[in-house]
């Protein structure tokens, strides 16, 4: 018996429109400490209030927008999303002060977290049922490519406009209105909208089932938060590596989308636990592998571990979520990751940033590691065994 067509032309859409949207995020991450300190003179917890700034907005903005996915025509709700996030990119090139930069950046988390909810329900709604698990794993993918290509072109960038990080800017732009125009041709599966009779409740904004999903999955943002802000300037500083973060992004990017091809093939059989488990237990020594060896083999090495164990873990936990929640709250479910996700970033970035400053960049790397540790002992003893309790698929 054939299977379902997976790659059907709206979920090749909604694939590219996440990867636009992920590749203009990425392409100036990286390089805004960096960014920051040049331009005007941002101290390390200060670089780290500023950017924590994005993830506070998009962790504020999440719930609501799941609630706006499951409740109004989803395409709308993307392509206002696609329209804002493209906006305020010019805000970046209009900034003239740090406080100025501040605030757009912080502003941009909204459009920015509504957008990656709306793109996620609107990639499930487009293909098969029976293929969902498998969609999830290779939606992904997106991502992990902006991961790669991101921080390798901006480098390339940089130095062909001889340090004008503003290039950066105008190509995020860029890729960001391409991403708009692509998601106004989508076309989505019409449903049926019926008022809501019952009392507004909390569970329509988070996924109340999945909260001990939710504690793990920000254990784990945590240590990616501090990990993914402060490798390049730390690599610069301390290791003397001034262009190999690109490198770094592009050998996390390989292990996740080597990690994402085969894991797929479990999600798509049903061994979700399976797939968390050995992810987090694969990142757990990659985050130990970066903060014991201060030096290229442990730069270089920790990344392609960490993307291959991260590859395996967050589209398990995705899944997770989907498979708790029921089919009328499938953009809560999605929500609900992307906000605990959030949550943990926004977390890591704040807390490396001071750990960074006053103790140095060693022990905010440290603090990755514990913190990662303590999701793996969670997982085992709280989540696991709940999850396979109460999954309603």
């Amino acid at each position: 018996m054939s299977q379902e067509k997976l790659w059907n032309a709206n979920y090749i859409k909604i694939w590219t429109v996440n990867f636009l949207v992920h590749f203009s995020f990425m392409l100036i991450v990286p390089l805004l400490p960096l960014y920051l300190s040049e331009t005007f003179g941002a101290t390390k917890d200060t670089i780290g209030m500023v950017l924590t700034g994005y993830s506070i907005m998009a962790l504020l903005i999440r719930p609501f927008s799941g609630y706006m996915v499951d409740s109004f025509p989803r395409k709308t709700v993307l392509v206002i999303c696609g329209l804002l996030f493209f906006g305020i990119f010019a805000g970046y090139l209009a900034a003239g002060s740090l406080a100025a930069f501040a605030i757009f950046r912080t502003i941009h988390g909204a459009p920015f977290g509504a957008t990656t909810v709306a793109a996620s329900t609107v990639a499930i709604d487009v293909v098969p049922s029976s293929r969902r698990g498998e969609a999830i794993g290779y939606y992904g993918l997106s991502n992990n490519l902006a991961m790669a290509l991101g921080p390798a072109l901006a480098i390339v960038l940089l130095e062909a406009f001889y340090g004008n990080y503003k290039a950066l800017f105008w190509v995020s732009l860029g890729a960001s209105f391409i991403g708009l125009l692509l998601e106004l041709s989508i076309r989505i599966p019409k449903r049926d909208f019926v008022p809501e009779k019952k009392v507004l409740s909390f569970d329509r904004f988070f996924l109340l089932h999945g909260w001990r999903e939710a504690i793990g999955i920000a254990c784990f943002a945590f240590s990616y938060g501090i990990l993914s802000t402060y490798v390049a300037i730390y690599g610069k500083e301390e290791l003397g590596i001034t262009g190999g973060t690109g490198l770094f992004f592009g050998l996390c990017a390989i292990g996740l989308i080597l990690s994402r091809l085969t894991g797929a093939r479990y999600l798509r059989d049903g061994k979700v636990s399976r797939n968390a488990s050995m992810g987090m237990c694969v990142s757990l020594v990659g985050y130990f592998l970066f903060a014991a060896l201060h030096n290229p083999v442990g730069y270089y090495g920790a990344a392609l571990i960490i993307g291959l164990g991260n590859g395996h873990m967050y589209p398990a936990f995705q899944t997770m979520f989907i498979n708790l929640a029921e089919h009328s709250q499938r953009g809560t479910a999605n929500s609900s990751i992307l906000t605990s996700w959030d949550a943990g970033v926004g977390l890591g970035v704040l807390i490396g940033g001071l750990c960074a400053e006053f103790m140095g960049y060693h022990s905010a790397f440290w603090a990755s590691w514990i913190v990662n540790l303590f999701g793996v002992i969670y997982y085992f003893g709280a989540i696991r065994g709940h999850f396979e309790s109460n999954k309603l698929r």
